[in-house]
């Protein structure tokens, strides 16, 4: 099958590695897959050799390339309302070639209806001509956007089992964008009312973002700024998350948490928000696993009961290896996602 994805962005955040690593599966299926969008340098190592990656980014310039490459496609596979609206846009500027754009699947990776953020109603109303078939990432995500809706779980490689809690350091890992709506600031009063600092332990900060200057200055208001280090954006988060002792995940907006699908593929263990997607993930694999949304207080107890039990750590990890393992596999996501390939052919 002949695949085309598009993101209309020049960045590399979590859409975009979603993109590359469902991309560099589908060929490893045998399919010949494209992708417009994304940073190009990233997208290409992510997606692997038997990718084509195009550089695109702007609705005018995203909607004349998906007319152009849409033609050759057997589905043009889009992500976020920009690509949406792109891909819609494109539909009437092939006509004028005497062309036809091929069918249109869209991927919603966020909880909550088009129209809702600053393209607005009519945006929204563009966005949705043309579509054949909508894809969601979590049931949390497909509960909360507008139109019929698939689930297909993203997978994510299969890594070797990760190194006893012994052998890890004594480090609590945060990797995300350090943006208002993924509550750091939870994750640092988390890690300063868990009193590891005082054990000598410490909290890694991977990612970047507005909120990075407010951050460190609450780490000096909490009194950790010793024991907290701000790492700026990473790209051997894999290695990070080897070495570090758990993850902390205080985002309770995450559309499924890649970063925690990640950590589980490599068991470490999470401590994580007690919503959206972190729920379908870690629900039931630890008692101390899920906390209370913005409870600083209960992520602390949560961080310090792990931390001072190895055992725990370690059948956790297994725990979450296992469900990665059996639900979250590219395979799997593949198969899925085909299956709504065929069905608007």
């Amino acid at each position: 099958m002949r695949v085309l994805h598009v993101v209309d962005s020049d960045a590399f955040a979590g859409v975009e590695r979603h993109v590359a690593r469902l991309a560099r599966a589908q060929a490893s299926a045998g399919h010949q897959v494209r992708v417009l969008g994304g940073e190009p340098r990233a997208m290409g190592h992510e997606s692997g050799g038997d990718v084509t990656v195009e550089p695109v980014r702007g609705l005018v310039a995203t909607a004349y390339a998906v007319a152009r490459l849409g033609v050759a496609a057997d589905v043009v596979h889009v992500h976020m309302t920009a690509a949406e609206v792109a891909a819609s846009l494109a539909r009437p500027l092939a006509a004028l070639r005497g062309t036809r754009v091929a069918a249109v699947v869209t991927t919603r990776h966020f909880a909550r209806v088009r129209g809702s953020g600053p393209t607005g109603g009519l945006s929204a109303a563009v966005a949705r001509l043309g579509l054949r078939a909508q894809i969601a990432i979590s049931d949390y995500v497909a509960a909360h956007v507008d139109g019929p809706t698939t689930v297909v779980h993203p997978g994510v490689d299969t890594a070797d089992d990760g190194g006893p809690a012994e052998e890890r350091s004594a480090v609590v890992l945060l990797a995300q964008r350090l943006e208002a709506e993924k509550d750091g600031d939870v994750g640092l009063r988390a890690f300063a009312a868990s009193g590891l600092a005082d054990d000598g332990w410490q909290l890694h900060v991977a990612g970047d973002g507005a909120h990075r200057g407010g951050l460190e200055a609450l780490a000096v208001e909490l009194g950790v700024s010793g024991a907290t280090r701000f790492l700026g954006h990473r790209s051997d988060v894999p290695a990070l998350m080897d070495d570090a002792a758990l993850l902390l995940a205080p985002c309770r907006v995450e559309g499924l948490g890649l970063s925690v699908l990640e950590a589980m593929s490599r068991g470490l263990p999470v401590v994580a928000a007690d919503a959206g997607g972190h729920t379908e993930l870690l629900a039931g694999l630890a008692d101390a696993a899920l906390f209370r949304p913005g409870d600083a207080r209960a992520a602390g107890t949560a961080i310090r009961t792990l931390a001072a039990d190895p055992d725990a750590r370690d059948a956790y990890a297994r725990a979450e290896q296992a469900r990665q393992r059996t639900a979250f596999t590219l395979d799997a996501q593949v198969a899925a996602t085909d299956a709504v390939y065929r069905s608007v052919l």
